[in-house]
């Protein structure tokens, strides 16, 4: 370290090797902006290819070979149940009503789109920003949460694109009132597949978060057991929500969600019961030692 910085530190009251505040700030700018890049870069890309985003991502659950239905009409038949899970999606207009709507909402979807394209390389920057402040033992302990919360952020997005986005959006475009015809807004629709994608994906990051907490002392797995039953209801009643009203397309829904529920049990009690194991062997060694004296 050059002399200016090791008297400087000094003057601080804190180890050479240790940042200052002002360094801190600027450690999380350089982050913060090598984010903001990633997202640009990738938010322009998207940006560029207008058709292929919009026409076969984001109206793909309007298309009747959309890949879901696809699926459920094939499982259909491999089971014995010749057309019954089979369906087409809704007939509907898509509208605009602001000169510049769409405009806006290419450049909604660009930014949104280049998020989740760039979510990988975001988490890795926060993370070394972290990573120094944690303690070699933590830093083993937590090795590959990126690539953990990236995989898992990135199935609920997949989750929510492929399953609940197609159910939902046709469940409420075929809701109707006689009278009435359904011409959503091209805003309306944008949102909804947004809602239907982005939380999913934060979602299934419940087992993480859980582990987080756990490691903290904040929840235990006994209290997720506790209300396992009330989450499995809550979890249902999400599902009837966004689905149409029918068995079948609940259970897709509501059974993965569930399953992340009961993981992130079996994820606190592994973190609950390594921590119980630690705070005893400190104790029995601490009672050793008082023994022995």
């Amino acid at each position: 370290m050059p002399l200016d910085q090791l008297h400087e530190a000094e003057k601080e009251g804190r180890e050479p090797g240790e940042m200052s505040f002002f360094g801190h700030i600027e450690e999380l700018r350089q982050r913060i902006l090598r984010s903001a890049v990633a997202i640009a870069v990738m938010g322009t890309v998207c940006f560029v290819n207008k058709d292929f985003v919009f026409d076969t991502l984001i109206f793909g659950p309007r298309n009747p070979d959309f890949l879901t239905y696809r699926a459920l009409c094939g499982l259909s038949h491999t089971v014995g149940l010749a057309d019954k899970m089979c369906f087409a999606p809704v007939e509907f207009k898509l509208i605009t009503r602001q000169l510049g709507e769409i405009l806006m909402q290419h450049l909604y979807v660009s930014f949104w789109l280049g998020l989740i394209l760039a979510f990988p390389y975001v988490l890795w920057q926060f993370w070394l920003f972290l990573r120094p402040g944690l303690l070699e033992t933590e830093q083993k302990a937590v090795r590959g949460v990126v690539s953990i919360c990236s995989l898992l952020f990135l199935l609920g997005v997949g989750f929510g694109y492929f399953i609940i986005a197609p159910f939902s959006i046709n469940f409420l475009a075929g809701y109707t009132l006689s009278g009435t015809e359904v011409a959503p807004t091209l805003d309306s629709y944008v949102t909804y597949m947004t809602m239907f994608t982005i939380p999913i994906g934060l979602f299934f990051e419940m087992p993480v978060v859980v582990y987080f907490l756990t490691k903290i002392g904040v929840v235990g797995y006994r209290s997720l057991q506790l209300y396992r039953r009330y989450a499995f209801v809550a979890i249902l009643i999400v599902a009837a929500i966004i689905t149409p009203p029918d068995v079948v397309s609940q259970a897709i829904v509501a059974l993965p969600l569930y399953g992340l529920y009961e993981v992130s049990i079996l994820v606190s009690r592994r973190e609950q019961r390594r921590r119980e194991a630690v705070i005893y062997g400190k104790n029995a060694v601490t009672d050793v030692v008082k023994a022995n004296s």
